[in-house]
């Protein structure tokens, strides 16, 4: 597989991940009363009837409540969504080729903090992104102070030691067990635009979560940085 067609087939997966979104969000699959496992289930069977065989969810993984406080990887309890909760849903690798994976955020009810936060999610995304193509030379560490500068700003924590990876790289893994360059990081002192061992052009996906510790809710957005 060559650069471009690699490029194509990670754009394809997060278009095919908008779509499992959207139609999730229309046919209410997550609504309250459900539970987190069920939701999730839906969502798995949706996948594979909107993309069949190309379907490879090893777990959408819906979180809820207090649940959205904790990062990616991590099992929890199953918990019934409630009238006014914040809901993450998390999807895995959606095509099968694909090394990338992808977040979206469900509020519920009319508390107005919680719908400002779904807001501000992806509107800190948009401006990580344009401070990567302001700056061509901007590193992991840069990029992560860039957000959690936003974040401060507007009242909220950012939760986890990094806010992104390369595609492929483990987004639950530990900062002592991994390579700080394959994260968006304090740690990370390196280019985010580089070409990688191999030849392959490093390609990023930012992954913002956002928690209200004191209020006990989070949110999630995760998408690819650099390609559109």
């Amino acid at each position: 597989m060559d650069e471009r067609l690699r490029a194509l087939g990670l754009v394809e997966a997060q278009r095919m991940a908008e779509a499992l979104f959207a139609t999730t969000a229309a046919r209410g699959l997550v609504v309250p009363g459900r539970s987190e496992r069920a939701a999730s289930d839906r969502i798995g069977d949706l996948a594979r009837e909107l993309f069949g065989t190309a379907a490879r969810l090893p777990g959408p993984l819906v979180r809820s409540g207090p649940h959205t406080l904790l990062p990616y990887g991590p099992e929890t309890s199953d918990r019934v969504i409630g009238e006014d909760d914040v809901v993450v849903a998390e999807l895995g690798s959606v095509l099968a080729v694909s090394e990338a994976g992808f977040a979206s955020t469900l509020v519920f009810g009319q508390d107005p903090d919680k719908h400002r936060l779904a807001l501000d999610l992806p509107r800190m995304f948009t401006a990580c992104r344009e401070a990567l193509l302001a700056d061509s030379r901007i590193t992991g560490r840069g990029l992560h102070a860039e957000l959690q500068a936003l974040a401060a700003t507007s009242g909220w924590t950012v939760a986890g030691w990094h806010c992104g990876h390369l595609v492929g790289a483990d987004p639950s893994a530990s900062v002592r067990d991994v390579r700080p360059d394959a994260y968006i990081c304090a740690e990370n002192d390196r280019q985010l635009r580089r070409t990688l061992q191999g030849g392959w052009q490093a390609h990023w996906i930012l992954e913002i979560h956002l928690v209200d510790g004191r209020r006990g809710f989070g949110g999630s957005y995760k998408r690819l940085l650099d390609l559109v």
